[in-house]
């Protein structure tokens, strides 16, 4: 079972980009150690489960197919001391080169939980002073281990509605499925804050974009 909260604006991705060439994306995963960060990006480029792995710090590249299209998704899967300063969350360069960001946590540990609550906080400052329109999606892992929750997902919703954010609890040890929708979820809303920027300035096109969607029947 996934558990899934989107933030509260959408628009319809159907009008959102023509035929073009290869989109990319770039994706900066962030969390405290041993959330599962990479379980989660290998889970989704190989479809596997690993549950070990060194510190190791990497940037992959995987191309995906979404509505026929070939989404090239460039993943920075960051390495996060849970007890940093807030500098060694991330630095600015991380911050200038995404796109879109996973914040992930465990549901077996409530110390992970907070690193995200405060990571959440600083991309918003981060956000304001770049005019960056990145978006951010949060991830209770480990739903495997009901057993030994600590974070509601009652507490994990509530975060991610504050900070109009997406929301997913998924195991990447036990379904591809859940991690794939987290990644696809994301690249929505990247290529729905792309479109919204490149369209008319200000609000005449937003209400332009508002109309689009709700002047007709959605056949999703």
């Amino acid at each position: 079972m996934v558990v899934q909260v989107k933030p509260r604006i959408r628009y319809s991705s159907k009008t959102m980009e023509g035929n073009q060439q290869k989109v990319e994306v770039n994706i900066l995963l962030l969390g405290a150690e041993n959330v599962g960060k990479s379980a989660l990006t290998v889970r989704f480029l190989t479809r596997r489960f690993i549950g070990e792995y060194g510190d190791i710090e990497s940037i992959y590249s995987h191309t995906d197919k979404i509505d026929g299209r070939d989404i090239c998704f460039n993943i920075w899967d960051s390495l996060c001391p849970q007890n940093g300063e807030e500098s060694g969350y991330f630095n600015d360069r991380q911050l200038q080169w995404a796109d879109g960001y996973i914040l992930v946590y465990s549901i077996c540990d409530r110390a992970s939980f907070n690193v995200v609550r405060q990571q959440v906080q600083c991309i918003q400052q981060a956000k304001q002073k770049l005019a960056s329109t990145a978006q951010i999606i949060i991830v209770g892992n480990k739903r495997d281990l009901q057993h030994r929750r600590t974070v509601s997902s009652e507490e994990g919703r509530l975060l991610a509605l504050s900070a109009d954010c997406g929301f997913f609890e998924v195991s990447a040890a036990e379904t591809y499925h859940g991690v794939l929708m987290v990644f696809h979820e994301l690249f929505e809303l990247i290529r729905e804050a792309r479109a919204l920027k490149k369209g008319p300035a200000g609000f005449k096109g937003i209400v332009r974009s508002m109309s689009a969607v709700f002047g007709r029947k959605r056949t999703e």
